[in-house]
């Protein structure tokens, strides 16, 4: 793998059974193969996407006491603001250059989902700026929508019911998350986002035209995955090779951080599932001789040790 597929979104809904069954089978391979591939062609409006980014660009450039203000350290659900430092995606390294913001769906504190799983349900922190809001929250519709589309396509390749996966978004707790990378203080210093997999089913992201996204091939080479405008990359998470019995990859990613006064945004959505999703091995990715390799695992208890292992602050917590 020394480039990343392109998949086209609307031949994965085409009105032509054949052009539609011929794009979800490069979808599999895809997955198979890579873990990672470009989307093209989805539903999301240029505009929107430029309306989220102006929101990023905004929002990190007010004064750090007004980010601050809502610090992630201040909420028990992992949303909010999360500061240079806060975070290190690879446990061996360096700290990660980057500044974040986070939110999910927004749940009152006294919610029965908030009240049962308080570290992974409950409000929003969010900007105190209605635009950045309002870009947010619609960007976060919108890539929702997409995400159903590929998992419907998932499934469909799989060999399973077409809502497999989407039947496990009732109460779910996909993160949209928006990212700052400023330059970085120094040539040493290139830890933009260490290396790792993503915990969930699947990452959508949209990034900018400055570069720096990594993907680690099977020979251990990494291959930048070069922006295209108006695409998402998305990539295979942990709990959706576990429920394919390794047949669809978590692939290692990193992104390099930016020098000489260049800043990079980007916005992961991490697609995961309602908490009481229960994660084992789907029925056409194991036989007698492919055994079943995970043991079951609710899809919010995954998760948060990934976060646990993955914050400072989480782990202080615990």
């Amino acid at each position: 793998m020394n480039t990343i597929p392109l998949i086209d979104f609307e031949r994965l809904q085409h009105a032509d059974a054949a052009l539609r069954s011929t794009e979800i089978s490069k979808l599999d391979q895809a997955c198979r193969d890579v873990g990672f591939f470009y989307l093209v062609n989805t539903s999301i409006d240029a505009s929107e996407m430029a309306q989220l980014m102006g929101a990023a660009k905004t929002f990190f450039a007010l004064p750090q006491s007004d980010k601050e203000a809502i610090d992630i350290k201040h909420s028990l659900n992992h949303r909010g603001y999360g500061k240079i430092g806060e975070e290190q995606l690879d446990e061996i390294s360096q700290a990660d250059w980057k500044e974040t913001f986070d939110m999910a769906l927004d749940f009152p504190i006294d919610h029965v989902l908030a009240q049962t799983y308080p570290s992974m349900y409950g409000p929003n922190q969010y900007p105190s700026k209605a635009s950045i809001v309002e870009a947010l929250q619609d960007y976060y519709v919108s890539a929702f929508n997409v995400s159903m589309v590929v998992l419907t396509s998932m499934a469909k390749a799989l060999g399973l019911a077409e809502d497999f996966f989407t039947q496990c978004f009732k109460n779910h707790v996909t993160v949209l998350r928006m990212i700052h990378y400023p330059p970085r203080p120094d040539e040493a210093h290139n830890n933009g986002a260490g290396a790792h997999t993503d915990y969930g089913c699947i990452t959508l992201l949209l990034q900018d035209d400055i570069g720096g996204l990594q993907v680690k091939n099977r020979q251990g080479d990494w291959v930048d995955a070069t922006p295209i405008k108006g695409s998402l990359v998305v990539n295979i998470g942990d709990l959706m090779q576990r429920w394919t019995n390794d047949q669809y990859v978590s692939t290692a990613h990193r992104v390099i951080a930016p020098l000489n006064g260049v800043h990079r945004y980007s916005f992961p959505f991490f697609v995961e599932p309602d908490y009481e999703t229960r994660v084992e091995c789907v029925e056409t990715c194991h036989s007698a001789d492919e055994p079943v390799k995970y043991a079951p695992i609710l899809s919010g208890d995954w998760i948060q040790s990934r976060f646990d292992a993955t914050y400072a602050y989480r782990e202080k917590e615990k």
